[in-house]
């Protein structure tokens, strides 16, 4: 099996990826950056996060797995001290695939014909670069409401629990195939009218989001920022792709926002 480690860059995370490579070559396992089937990531969520848009155009043949070397994380589950019971694990196992879905976000623009098309694992948000946004949010080709604020964060289910979660958003389990919009302060007056809760959106629906005046906009894909102009429409839904995580054993869900959120 080829694979691949992802440090985070400090001399932890480093020290336990250059173990990781010599242990697993130890195994007979290839040592392949360009077409892992395992990626091992070494770091925090954003080093998975980072892996995962380095390797989104090979997500049907790459399974993600983490270590987490600093605070604990929703997508890194296996501690430093565990590295030789991973390596084993890879190495031995035959492993379950958990797939998570992912949002496909689609910015068309007035000047261009070319549209360009973006997958996030946590979030896209939409700012404006100057001012509250003013936007009329389309579901399912129909006009639901127009908005004005700061700013739309568009999630999916694992990434419920990061921004979508400080704006007062729902926790969603990622087996759940759907996408969240939730607001940044909206402006509620006679002219502009917002639902002012979060929409979970299913599988089958897509949202087009369609600015009203010329602007320019700050579309963030995970940590990925983008200055935007002459935006026609930004479209949003569940992508066909999703990410697939190597299990090597039970990783819950509501346990882990429990650690996350609740316990000391």
């Amino acid at each position: 099996m080829k694979f691949t480690v992802c440090s985070r860059g400090d001399d932890i995370s480093n020290v336990i990826s250059k173990k990781i490579v010599k242990y697993l070559k130890e195994f007979d396992l290839v040592y392949h950056p360009e077409e892992p089937e395992i990626v091992i990531s070494v770091g925090g969520d954003g080093t998975l996060l980072e892996a995962f848009h380095e390797y989104s155009h090979r997500l049907s043949e790459t399974s993600f797995v983490g270590v987490h070397t600093g605070h604990l994380g929703f997508y890194a589950d296996w501690q430093p001290d565990e590295v030789e019971k991973l390596v084993i694990h890879i190495a031995k196992t035959p492993f379950k695939i958990v797939e998570y879905p992912l949002l496909e976000v689609i910015i068309r623009h007035y000047n261009d014909k070319k549209s360009q098309r973006f997958l996030a694992l946590n979030e896209c948000s939409v700012k404006s670069t100057e001012g509250s946004i003013v936007m009329d949010i389309e579901i399912k080709g129909e006009l639901f409401e127009t908005f004005r604020g700061d700013g739309l964060v568009i999630s999916t289910p694992s990434g419920s629990t990061a921004y979508n979660k400080a704006l007062g958003g729902a926790i969603v389990h990622p087996s759940i195939s759907c996408i969240q919009i939730a607001e940044m302060a909206s402006i509620n007056n006679r002219v502009y009218r917002t639902i002012g809760s979060p929409l979970v959106l299913p599988q089958h629906h897509t949202s087009l989001l369609k600015p009203i005046r010329d602007a320019d906009f700050q579309v963030t894909i995970d940590h990925l920022t983008l200055l935007q102009q002459e935006v026609k429409s930004i479209q949003c839904r569940v992508a066909e792709e999703s990410i697939q995580f190597a299990r090597f054993r039970p990783f819950p869900f509501w346990k882990r926002v429990k650690e996350s959120f609740i316990t000391e």
